[in-house]
């Protein structure tokens, strides 16, 4: 791959996929700009080479129709006050106004194009829609991690028809860190995974065996495992189907030596709900008719064990239902000592950011990836179809 400084820029059109799909209120307002913020350096470095920057990226889910509440109106007004800079937004991402804007833009100003997704073309990598995108630019330039899973027209299809491409500097910046903690980390390395389900981390729990030193499994995903050792959880989330698959990855961590941590004891609860009654009990003491919805303080202290030993920990997904204050306590446990270790650490998925967000640790992470699904399928052992397009 060609490195964003190795490109020539000065003067010419660049496309720069972006991902500023963000959370919104509404009102329109923008509620969490990691995204935008995380794309600066790129774009402020275009600036400066006197390149022609015309903008490109999704937002929401409007299914191939032109729907107003998703038009990057407010997203570009957001942009124009974070440069200092007029960013203009072209009535659509493709045809005869969106050309004429991007030929008249100057060097070192910005054009956004109108959200890609109004087109189903987009999603479906369509050879057409690539190459009409591909047209307003000379240069081609992806910093969207975040989407860099999905072969889609302005991640794939686009690099067919642009000869000079790179990654930006935060996409850069998101395959270093990966490989530092995955492919030559400083050891012991120690995963950390959490969230709601298995089967959606099943592939990259299998390939991490190969790669991690220890594994601590908490969130609901850690009911399947415990209930597939015999432990009684209640009325707890668990997916039955996979209770045999559960077995056999902890027979095989075994196999390959690496330790895995389930929690001793969980905050169990007598209903989904903030105003639950719940309390601290073992894994042998789920009362009947409740549910685990937290790690508990045993397994905190273990798990902080863990974590205090490690060199590099990579973490996806949280220890409990951490958006109720009765059942968070695991998670930001867990955000101060991924915080405090004298480690690399690496967070990827938006529940994992949104935690460690809301312990006020931010500052003191690593590297927090923007993308959910595109960590998950390097933790898989994957190639990224957007990454792979820019070689």
């Amino acid at each position: 791959m060609k490195n964003l400084r190795d490109l020539r820029v000065q003067g010419k059109r660049v496309l720069v996929r972006v991902d500023f799909n963000v959370p919104m209120d509404d009102k329109g307002e923008v509620t969490d700009d990691l995204r935008i913020r995380m794309v600066l350096p790129t774009l402020e470095y275009l600036i400066s080479q006197g390149a022609k920057i015309i903008l490109c990226t999704h937002m929401g889910r409007p299914k191939g129709q032109r729907v107003e509440k998703y038009s990057l109106a407010p997203i570009a007004a957001y942009l124009a006050k974070m440069l200092n800079k007029p960013v203009p937004l072209a009535p659509d991402c493709i045809g005869p106004e969106a050309e004429k804007m991007a030929k008249a833009v100057q060097d070192g100003e910005l054009l956004m194009l109108e959200n890609l997704r109004f087109h189903p073309e987009e999603e479906k990598n369509d050879a057409e829609f690539s190459k009409q995108l591909a047209a307003l630019a000379e240069v081609y330039v992806n910093d969207a991690f975040a989407v860099s899973h999905r072969a889609h027209a302005s991640v794939v299809g686009v690099t067919a028809h642009v000869a000079d491409k790179a990654p930006g500097f935060l996409l850069q910046k998101e395959i270093d860190y990966f490989h530092r903690a995955f492919d030559e980390p400083q050891r012991p390395l120690v995963a950390l995974v959490g969230g709601a389900k298995v089967s959606g981390k099943l592939e990259a729990l299998e390939n991490m065996l190969d790669k991690v030193d220890r594994l601590i499994l908490g969130g609901a995903m850690a009911n399947t495992f415990l209930k597939s050792q015999g432990y009684d959880v209640g009325v707890s989330k668990v997916e039955d189907e996979l209770l045999d698959t559960a077995r056999e990855l902890l027979l095989k961590a075994k196999e390959k030596k690496v330790k895995v941590y389930l929690p001793v004891d969980v905050i169990a609860a007598d209903s989904f709900a903030p105003d639950a009654i719940s309390k601290a009990v073992t894994i042998q003491d789920i009362p009947a008719g409740w549910m685990a919805l937290d790690i508990g303080p045993a397994s905190v202290l273990c798990f902080k064990e863990v974590l205090a030993e490690a060199k590099t920990i990579v973490w996806n997904g949280p220890m409990g239902a951490f958006e109720m204050d009765a059942f968070a306590r695991g998670t930001m446990a867990m955000a101060h000592e991924v915080a405090a270790a004298h480690a690399l650490s690496v967070t990827g998925g938006g529940d994992s950011n949104a935690a460690i967000e809301q312990s006020g640790e931010a500052n003191n992470i690593s590297y927090m990836s923007t993308g959910g699904g595109a960590f998950l399928m390097l933790m898989e052992g994957k190639e990224l179809p957007g990454i792979k397009a820019l070689q």
